[in-house]
């Protein structure tokens, strides 16, 4: 069934101090076209700039997700793209009065409701769902951090922590629905921290909006009478701090039984937000942060973006290692006949690699006088079919390749290592080097049959065809 894209109906602002600046702020919820996605603006900055929700933007991710553009920055985003994405949201602006939302309860609840305050309308254009179809996983074994994505037919999540602290121990989470679970399961799940962390972090100039009102701080520690003068005099705090039975700061009561790390899934939805598009996906994450959860978002947004370059020219199904083929080429590549050196790509990733073949054939043009009666395919058209791959990676960082051209402007540091004849198979490998204002620097190998054959270091520059 197609579902269509979803703004909301009407204005709506929430008003509040934010987490770690403590600024006075404002964030007002505004319909948007479809196709815009998510967009914050920085009412309070002339100009007011403009910021898309992507990865790409990201800025910070040390206690929170900032995202910003120059000197414009929005911090800790998580939780109100968390409240967007969790109710299926496409296309929101999100005027910030200030340089942070407010943190109100440090759940994303305040948002939720007031989204859903406004109501919802559908929109005349289809959602365009990202499907996972291979397993990504991203490890970082120095933090016991684990993220798996498989495939699944609806977007669901399971999440695991395990602490040290007996108030919270091993804690594990699952949401199956994001459209019946997130705002009565999920949505009211608070921040926490541990009370060891919260003095350093108001000394470095963090949580300045914090208090015990939007915060869950769990009590690691002892918690000595000049301890408690402490947090009272960096908080601001007038009222009494009790020492709790139940392993929470003042005995606060939890909204759910495992509400950390229902947050912390809270949390991965909202990171997951800087796709810029809705998955179909099962995440499976143990211990995860918002620095994982953003390089997940990089990892999943490569195979995002080779989808979107495979559906623009692969016409047909080109076979089961096949990414382009030669048709899918000729859209891309100005070359033709007899100079056209590529036959297919196997593999692409935008501004990293790409991997190509060339099947070199007897009938080839140029073994008629390369050589009589000793065929050899000459080494400036191996190193030009090694250029051409290169400029499928080139050409697919442009908005537009078909009204580009890439200029090779130099070749370095060429070794021929092997003759290549009639029969063989030239396997290239080509990765980025550099790449800066359309000058680019791209690293290649030629293979036959897992032997190197060449390898060489060109440049680039991409210009427009007229």
């Amino acid at each position: 069934m197609i579902k269509n894209q979803q703004t909301i109906k009407e204005p709506v602002s929430y008003a509040g101090v934010g987490l770690h600046t403590g600024n006075k702020t404002r964030i007002t919820f505004k319909p948007a076209p479809a196709n815009t996605g998510i967009i914050f603006k920085r009412m309070d900055i002339e100009d007011c700039p403009k910021i898309s929700a992507d990865v790409d933007h990201v800025v910070d991710i040390s206690r929170g997700t900032t995202i910003g553009i120059g000197d414009a920055k929005v911090h800790t985003v998580e939780h109100v793209l968390a409240a967007i994405s969790g109710l299926e949201l496409d296309n929101i602006i999100c005027e910030v009065e200030g340089n942070e939302p407010p943190v109100g309860d440090g759940s994303s609840l305040p948002f939720v409701e007031k989204l859903l305050k406004a109501g919802f309308v559908e929109q005349d254009s289809p959602r365009d769902y990202l499907i996972i179809d291979k397993t990504i996983a991203y490890s970082d074994p120095s933090k016991g951090i684990d993220i798996v994505v498989f495939p699944s037919d609806e977007f669901r999540i399971t999440f695991m922590v395990d602490y040290k602290n007996p108030a919270l121990g091993t804690q594990y989470t699952s949401m199956y629905s994001l459209h019946e679970e997130f705002a009565t399961e999920f949505a009211a799940a608070r921040t926490f921290c541990f009370l060891h962390e919260v003095v350093a972090l108001r000394k470095a100039g963090l949580i300045r909006g914090g208090a015990l009102d939007n915060a869950v701080v769990i009590m690691d520690e002892d918690l000595p009478q000049e301890k408690i003068q402490e947090l009272r005099s960096l908080f601001n705090i007038d009222k009494e701090i009790k020492i709790s039975n139940n392993g929470i700061l003042n005995g606060k009561q939890l909204r759910y039984p495992n509400e950390p790390v229902r947050h912390k899934a809270l949390d991965l939805i909202g990171d997951l937000a800087l796709l810029g598009v809705p998955l179909k996906a099962h995440i499976m994450a143990a211990r995860s942060g918002h620095g994982a959860n953003a390089e997940l978002v990089k990892l999943i947004r490569k195979e995002y973006k080779k989808k979107l370059i495979k559906s623009k020219y692969q016409v047909r199904e080109g076979g089961k290692n096949v990414f382009l083929d030669s048709e899918a080429i000729a859209q891309i590549l100005p070359h033709r006949y007899p100079f056209l050196l590529v036959d297919r790509i196997l593999d692409l990733v935008p501004q990293e690699y790409v991997v190509g073949i060339k099947n070199v054939s007897m009938n080839e043009p140029f073994f008629q006088g390369h050589f009589p009666g000793k065929p050899i395919m000459p080494g400036v058209l191996i190193v030009e079919a090694m250029a051409q791959v290169g400029g499928i990676m080139l050409l697919n960082t442009e908005s537009d390749p078909a009204k580009k051209l890439v200029l090779f402007t130099g070749i370095d540091n060429v070794r021929f290592r092997k003759t290549v004849t009639p029969g063989d198979t030239l396997r290239y490998e080509v990765e980025m080097g550099a790449f800066r204002r359309s000058i680019c620097k791209i690293i290649g190998r030629a293979y036959v049959e897992n032997e190197l054959v060449c390898e060489a270091e060109l440049m680039a520059a991409i210009t427009d065809k007229e």
